[in-house]
């Protein structure tokens, strides 16, 4: 799903966490999830202001499952963003659940050169907002690839 979102608002306002959120709720239905029974939903917000989903995808051979937060950040590169501000994670069997490592990771490709990525996590009744660099310290990403000259 593609949405659209009014950054001109001043930043990662309560009403775009809110939305995002939302966002990766609606998307959390559609999981394909027939072994774990985990459902998890994302939305990320790309630098234009673009929404787009994505969901776990379980696969019988378990080591080709993806998770919810990759479909998404994924599906937003092959649309042709390469800068992410946000990405929204939803699990309804669990609130409050964060991303994988291998997620972080991923997330930290897409980040923006200049500053950080918000990771919300939905607490049910409320939205955990933490930096992608707290949940990721020390992180090796495309910065540490480019050389001098």
């Amino acid at each position: 799903m593609i949405a659209k979102t009014n950054r001109n608002e001043g930043g990662l306002t309560p009403r775009i966490q809110a939305d995002l959120i939302d966002a990766a709720r609606r998307a959390a239905q559609h999981a394909y999830v027939p072994y774990s029974h985990f459902p998890v939903g994302a939305a990320v917000l790309t630098e234009s202001g673009d929404i787009v989903t994505g969901v776990n995808v379980e696969n019988a051979s378990f080591g080709l499952t993806v998770c919810g937060e990759r479909v998404a950040i994924h599906s937003a590169a092959a649309l042709g963003h390469r800068s992410i501000l946000a990405v929204a994670v939803s699990a309804p069997k669990a609130a409050g659940t964060t991303p994988c490592g291998a997620c972080r990771q991923v997330m930290n490709e897409f980040k923006p050169a200049n500053g950080d990525m918000m990771v919300l996590m939905d607490g049910r009744d409320s939205i955990l907002a933490i930096p992608l660099g707290d949940l990721l310290p020390k992180s090796f990403g495309p910065r540490d690839l480019e050389h001098e000259e």
